[in-house]
């Protein structure tokens, strides 16, 4: 099948965005080493420490999901994580504001180079939108601070579900009006590009090698 027939009928593109669209092990590492600096904190593999912390990620939405937790914001999940991983790695002399604005980190994540001037020409065509497990807030942030052309936003917020959950998907077909094969999930993970084709949402990967 052609690439122009596979898109015939699609008129909303929603996106994968950790790993897909922003560049999250980088920028948090940079982050970090930026704390480190005015903290004068030593000897810390900053790259190691944001993938501790993602590592964090699907675990904490796993108990959200199975019900042995009530909803709870990936922000709060996030931020629960950090507290365990600066212990893991024996970092001293931060206190807790200092942890909070480091958990916003995460809303500043910076965009692979050819994301933003990619989304603005899909923007000429379709409805554009990330479809993520991130905060609501958290995403209008992230948009802001690294110019994305989102043209709304979708959220785990919004169904009070995170991906891989069937409510996400189906939840975002119905904010599209209800015809699955006119949404198209673009993502650089597999799994989530399978969940979208069970409920027949059309599917575009993304190659980022390190995702």
């Amino acid at each position: 099948m052609s690439r122009s027939s596979t898109l015939t009928n699609v008129t909303a593109l929603v996106f994968d965005t950790y790993g897909t669209v922003v560049d999250w092990r980088a920028s948090v590492a940079a982050e970090g080493r930026a704390l480190a600096q005015k903290k004068r904190i030593d000897g810390v593999d900053w790259e190691a420490f944001a993938d501790a912390w993602r590592a964090g990620y699907h675990p904490a939405m796993k108990k959200v999901r199975s019900g042995e937790r009530p909803w709870t914001t990936n922000d709060v999940l996030q931020r629960e994580r950090l507290d365990e991983i600066v212990a893991e790695f024996g970092i001293k002399g931060l206190s807790e504001s200092d942890k909070d604005e480091f958990n916003r980190a995460w809303h500043r994540l910076k965009p692979w180079p050819d994301a933003v001037k990619g989304l603005k020409r899909l923007k000429r065509r379709y409805i554009i939108g990330p479809l993520s497990n991130g905060s609501f807030f958290l995403l209008a942030n992230m948009a802001k601070h690294a110019g994305l052309p989102w043209d709304c936003i979708i959220s785990a917020d919004n169904f009070h579900h995170y991906k891989p959950d069937a409510e996400v998907y189906l939840g975002a077909v119905e904010l599209f009006g209800g015809q699955a094969d006119r949404v198209m999930l673009v993502a650089a993970h597999n799994y989530d590009l399978e969940q979208a084709r069970r409920h027949g949402m059309k599917t575009g990967f993304v190659l980022r090698p390190t995702e």
